[in-house]
């Protein structure tokens, strides 16, 4: 990949990151229901997308271009929400982006793509060795939820690369999701609850972590194989502890330090391997 590919992909999974800190912060310390987070976040990343679309002189592209790659934004999204109000930081980037990263590796290798065996066991084993100490074994439901979330995201991330540009797909799949969204509002009419500070968490996750970061995503996306997507992104749960030590005041072990060296190794290796399937 070039510099810039870099460089944009860094931006992308620290987006990523910060929309596991911030949903997590958002249903331990304030009263926000799932159903409410989801509702905002999409929302505010539609909008700020439509801003991006419309001063680009774009606009969003029809339902049926767009229908797939909205139900499967809105899917993971909720799945997403409702996870993690009982699953840790940590344990919840580990199901949701080891799901994806399956799907993709699982799709990669039908289209014929090929990279390192042994540095995708360099990363997941980093991953596994970072997350093990700290993580106590989530309730089922949390991860099944998690899991259906990544495979969603997965989904989401391959439409997106068969799409036309990255910001009017990205930006038509938001705003489809919404009458999606406006139905599992009228499921949870009874749990509704918000405050100040949930609130400002969900449109940060919305607006910054979401729209932008998806926008971002998206055009890294489109110049990367599926291999590769899906292999970067297991540096998520790693960087969303290093944003959790450097913002939360959470601890990092030696021995977590070394693995998460290792994950992020694996994860180059992995990149720097990858083949597409000769035509």
């Amino acid at each position: 990949m070039t510099p810039l590919v870099w460089a944009f992909t860094l931006l992308a999974m620290l987006a990523f990151s910060a929309n596991s800190l911030l949903a997590r912060a958002a249903f331990s310390t304030t009263t926000i229901d799932p159903a409410s987070f989801t509702a905002i976040r999409l929302a505010a990343g539609a909008l700020t997308l439509f801003v991006i679309l419309r001063c680009q002189g774009g606009k969003p592209t029809s339902l049926k271009a767009g229908g797939w790659s909205a139900f499967m934004l809105f899917v993971y999204a909720a799945a997403f929400s409702f996870a993690y109000r009982d699953i840790s930081t940590g344990a919840g980037a580990l199901v949701l982006f080891a799901s994806a990263q399956l799907l993709m590796i699982s799709y990669g290798l039908f289209k014929g793509e090929r990279a390192s065996i042994l540095g995708l066991l360099c990363a997941l084993g980093g991953l596994a060795a970072f997350l093990a100490p700290s993580a106590s074994a989530p309730p089922v439901s949390a991860a099944a939820l998690m899991a259906v979330a990544g495979f969603a995201w997965g989904a989401f991330s391959l439409l997106g690369r068969s799409q036309g540009a990255p910001i009017v797909s990205t930006t038509s799949s938001f705003i489809w999701a919404l009458p999606l969204v406006a139905v599992l509002i009228l499921t949870q009419l009874p749990h509704l609850n918000t405050d100040a500070f949930g609130v400002t968490y969900a449109l940060l996750s919305g607006c910054v972590a979401s729209g932008l970061g998806y926008a971002v995503w998206y055009w890294v996306r489109v110049r990367m194989t599926a291999i590769g997507a899906g292999a970067v992104q297991l540096s998520v749960p790693v960087i969303s502890a290093l944003m959790g030590l450097a913002l939360l005041d959470e601890s990092m072990s030696v021995q977590s330090a070394v693995a998460a060296l290792v994950t992020l190794g694996g994860v180059a290796w992995v990149t720097l391997t990858i083949r597409r399937p000769e035509r």
